[in-house]
Order: C-alpha cells, then structure tokens, then sequence
C-alpha cells in the first residue's frame, strides 16, 4: 500500500529518519546495553521482547509514514529487528528458542505497525510521521511502565496495545514458552493488519474506520480473554522466565 508522494523537499524528512533511527534502533541498542550490565544474561530474553516490540513499531510505522510507501516500513522494521536480535546475541542471550516462530512473530507485526504508518501518510501528509512519533512513544511509555512496575496497570489497557500483543509474540520465541496466547496476539496483530490497510485503501472515506477500530476492539478482547490474567501481574513474563530456567537446568 503506498501513499500519494509528500510535496515537502528529501531536506525536510531528515528528521522523521532521525527519528525512525532513534526510535528503532539506537534507544533500542542502548536499553539492551544498559540492562545487560544488570541482567542474567539468561533473563535478558525477558527484557528484550518488548525493547524489540518497540523497535519494530518504531521503525516500521515512522518509516511508513516518512516515506508514504508500506514496503518501506516493512524493510526497516525487519532491519531493525535482525540487527537488534544479533545484538542480544552478542549481549549474552541464549540463542532463540525457535527462530522461525521469532521470524513469523517479527514480521507480523512489521506489517502491522508499517500499515499503521501507511494510513498515517495518506491522512496525516507530511505531518504523517509526527503522528507515528507520538503513537510510538505513548504506548512505549506504557508498556516500559508495565515492564519496570508489575500489576500497577490494568490489564484490559496493556491489552489494547499493539506493541503488547507483539512484545507477547515475541517473548513467546524468544524463550519457547509457545502458550497460546502468542497465537491470539498474531491473530490480532494480522487482522488490525488488514483493516488498517483497507482504511488506507479507501481513504478519505470514514466509514472504514468504523470497521478499523470495531476489529481492533474485538481483537483487544480476544487477546484480553487469552491473556488478561497474567496481563494485569505481569505473569508472561514470569512464565518466560520459569522456561528459560528449565531450559538452562
């Protein structure tokens, strides 16, 4: 899906690029270096998943939107996501679990978040990507505050997060915990997916955005069903970590 071309001048995107390049991969990169000093390096797959999430958003959404062009997103985001992986790697992090669901996981939710950008480009123009900038740090901010202080956020609000469901897929890979509710999280990342490109497609009609946000709210639900418990204590992350033990034992 791509958007009409912006009107502005290559020089005035330099800084939706910087921020495409901040947001996906350098305060990714620093997060990780900083939390291996502090981190087993085993337990470092607990902290990754959603520093990956983010990342993945980040690149892929404010690419998309820079750029006016979906592809362009989907690249960067999986660029940012390979690199980022190898740098676990190389941080100390046991080797993922199962690389193809950890492949399948990233790129599900790279098309996600580019298809957000995309829509973004279309209604938002040039400004499309400052738009992404504030969707990306308002749910990385939440989803930090979730990771940093267990259970003092509701569970039904990290449900409704994208870069929740994506950070779940992934954790998921990363450790081989594989429950089922990283299969409700791919489930509603590939279907906001879709609805968000037909938005696209049609815009500037507004009644697909009634389809959009009805999709979004019922897929929110099922990834609440499968997933709400352990949502509001925190629990995935405790059950990853259960995993990751076993394994090392």
């Amino acid at each position: 899906m791509n958007s009409p071309p912006h009107d502005q001048p290559i020089g005035q995107q330099v800084p939706a690029w910087l921020a495409a390049t901040l947001f996906g991969v350098v305060a990714p990169a620093l997060a990780l270096l900083m939390l291996a000093d502090r981190a087993e390096p085993a337990s470092l797959v607990l902290v990754a998943a959603p520093i990956l999430a983010v990342a993945l958003m980040g690149a892929g959404m404010i690419a998309a939107a820079a750029a006016g062009r979906f592809g362009v997103g989907i690249l960067l985001a999986l660029l940012a996501g390979v690199v980022l992986i190898a740098a676990t790697q190389v941080l100390g992090m046991q080797a993922v679990s199962h690389p193809i669901s950890a492949g399948l996981a990233m790129i599900i939710a790279s098309v996600s978040f580019a298809a957000r950008g995309a829509l973004f480009a279309r209604s938002g123009a040039d400004k499309g990507w400052l738009i992404a900038v504030f969707v990306v740090a308002g749910e990385a901010a939440i989803l930090f505050t979730a990771a940093a202080m267990p259970g003092a956020l509701p569970g039904w609000l990290l449900a409704l997060l994208p870069a929740q469901w994506a950070s779940i897929a992934i954790q998921s890979a990363l450790s081989g915990s594989g429950s089922v509710a990283a299969g409700a999280v791919l489930i509603a990342l590939s279907g906001t997916a879709a609805a968000t490109l037909l938005v696209a497609k049609l815009w500037p009609l507004r009644w697909p955005y009634l389809v959009m946000f009805t999709t979004w709210l019922a897929l929110s639900a099922l990834v609440y069903h499968q997933t709400g418990e352990q949502l509001s204590a925190n629990d995935d992350g405790k059950v990853a970590e259960t995993e990751v033990a076993s394994r090392k034992t």
